[in-house]
């Protein structure tokens, strides 16, 4: 009989895995990614996870935002114990999430999908406020530079970002804690527009494969150097081919940096 109940039970399929779209403002947070005793967006999103289903070993984010960094478009991978419906994540995790913190879709993907290894493109969005007084509404969310103001300083700026575009060594764009062996990384695009509805703002946005530790910050940095006259035309390209990360500028502040979009393989597919 024993037997007979084998052939005839039916197998249960394997859960699917699950991929979040997150987004988040990232002031009160020591970054994505989990730490010991530290607040993280990654560490706050598995606790919200496990008010649903305890089991959940962990979180696969896509990147590795610092601490102040926002994102529209985090992606984020778990692997649950079974096929819940997936408004158990876009809605029963949700409640369980701070104010600073929103999950934005949720799709099944195969168990163990990691987002990092199945990238197209990231875009991050810096932005800017050519403005000589403080804006409250703007704290954490924009880089106040005044002297970006002129016509002549957004010229410098688009300039000097034009020549990051391409496939290049960036070593020179990196925190010395990156000990990453390859520090070549393509950007498709790197596009410096003034707001439409706000003049005094400027979007700095960038498109690459793949960016290192405080790649886009100090890339932003760098240009604005040369735009508020800290550095000669040209910083960019020369600390290109130098590799030394003297030649190029500040650090841009985490405030007004975004990740802006997250491009999958298979879901997100565009011209690249």
């Amino acid at each position: 009989m024993a037997a007979e109940d084998d052939e005839e039970r039916t197998p249960v399929a394997e859960a699917r895995g699950v991929l979040l779209s997150v987004a988040y403002d990232g002031r009160p947070f020591s970054g994505y990614a989990m730490q010991r005793d530290r607040r993280t967006v990654a560490g706050e999103l598995l606790g919200a996870l496990r008010h649903i289903d305890a089991s959940i070993p962990e979180v696969r984010g896509a990147s590795r935002t610092d601490a102040g960094v926002h994102a529209k478009d985090q992606r984020v991978g778990f692997d649950p114990s079974k096929d819940f419906p997936l408004t158990a994540w876009t809605h029963g995790a949700q409640k369980h999430l701070p104010e600073e913190i929103s999950i934005k879709s949720a799709v099944y993907v195969e168990r163990g999908f990691s987002p990092r290894h199945h990238a197209i493109a990231k875009t991050y969005r810096y932005t800017l406020l050519a403005d000589d007084s403080r804006d409250p509404f703007f704290a954490g969310r924009a880089w106040r530079v005044p002297e970006l103001a002129t016509e002549r300083a957004r010229r410098l700026l688009e300039l000097e970002g034009e020549t990051a575009r391409g496939t290049h060594d960036f070593a020179a764009f990196r925190n010395a804690a990156d000990q990453r062996e390859s520090t070549v990384r393509t950007l498709f695009s790197v596009t410096v527009r003034s707001a439409l509805d706000d003049p005094r703002l400027v979007f700095v946005d960038v498109r690459g494969n793949g960016f290192l530790y405080n790649m886009v910050r100090i890339l932003v940095g760098t240009i604005v150097d040369v735009a508020r006259g800290r550095l000669q035309p040209g910083a960019v390209a020369r600390a290109l081919a130098s590799k030394d990360r003297r030649d190029a500028g500040i650090t841009a502040p985490p405030d007004g940096l975004v990740l802006e979009r997250y491009e999958i393989q298979g879901m997100d597919d565009q011209s690249v």
